[in-house]
């Protein structure tokens, strides 16, 4: 008959051995990643493939890449904590802040989201500066999106053109390749969108540069970002960055996956750099 002691012992051994399995069950889970959805299905998917293979290999464990439908679902989905990465722009950061009640950290941002722009596009030849647009019809992308819509909204009232009273009609196309298509079509006058899908369309040949013009660039802002929840382990999150910004163009790996993220390099970031869009947002309206 086992002893007092044994029991005990038993018991001990058995709690330990529940709590490995659950500690490797816990470091074993997928890192489960999401990007806001401000191009096609297809190009998001395109550019997550190449990437999630390179953090599998850096972090050891399964990384899962999660489409989500609109904005708003990438913000809910980071602030649940039903991923643990996303990719937002300036904005859906800031609204992610606010829904998490301030557990939305900013990791890593690409080098060129420093000095981010927009542009505003046109087919109209008497359509010269922001001023033309007055009774016009112009696309944004999506409500949510930093570089589709908040900042170019911005630097119209900046320029003394409320899209709300002074324009014909306002849409909104959802993404900023929909916005060029939008504006290649007849649809609207004019469209804005974020500068580096619009160079990247140039360069692959899908704009007719005879008739699609870039009529005004915006001035810089802050952007992009990859962003995890602050209940993510400090040593994953060192983990996670290190992957980003050791990503280099002197690999076949890292290059495919610069030029995929149109990134020259990825470098740390921080909350601060976004208290200038979250200041755009509440000026405009878009953030209570």
């Amino acid at each position: 008959m086992p002893t007092a002691f044994t029991r005990r012992t038993l018991l001990a051994a058995a709690a330990s051995a529940a709590a490995g399995i659950v500690h490797g069950q816990a470091a074993q889970r997928p890192l489960r990643i999401t990007a806001i959805p401000d191009e096609s299905p297809t190009e998001l998917a395109r550019k997550a493939a190449p990437l999630v293979r390179y953090l599998e290999q850096r972090l050891g464990v399964k990384v899962e890449f999660t489409p989500v439908t609109d904005y708003a679902a990438a913000v809910e989905a980071l602030a649940s904590q039903q991923v643990d990465l996303a990719w937002f722009g300036g904005f859906t950061f800031v609204q992610a802040l606010q829904r998490s009640g301030g557990k939305a950290v900013p990791l890593v941002q690409r080098e060129e989201d420093q000095k981010f722009r927009s542009v505003f596009i046109t087919t109209d030849a008497g359509i010269r500066s922001l001023a033309d647009l007055k009774g016009r019809t112009l696309s944004f992308g999506s409500p949510s999106s930093t570089s589709g819509h908040l900042m170019p909204r911005s630097f119209l009232l900046a320029a003394g053109v409320d899209p709300d009273r002074d324009l014909k009609r306002v849409a909104y196309s959802g993404a900023h390749d929909a916005t060029v298509a939008a504006v290649a079509s007849g649809k609207v006058d004019a469209g804005a969108l974020n500068i580096s899908v619009w160079d990247k369309l140039v360069a692959d040949g899908k704009v007719d540069a005879a008739r699609l013009r870039v009529f005004h660039t915006t001035p810089a802002y802050y952007d992009y970002n990859w962003t995890v929840h602050a209940d993510m382990p400090p040593a994953r999150r060192e983990q996670l960055a290190r992957a980003f910004t050791d990503l280099s163009a002197a690999t076949p790996e890292g290059r495919q996956i610069l030029e995929l993220q149109r990134a020259t390099r990825f470098i740390p970031t921080r909350v601060e750099n976004y208290r200038g869009i979250e200041a755009a947002a509440r000026s405009a309206g878009l953030l209570k």
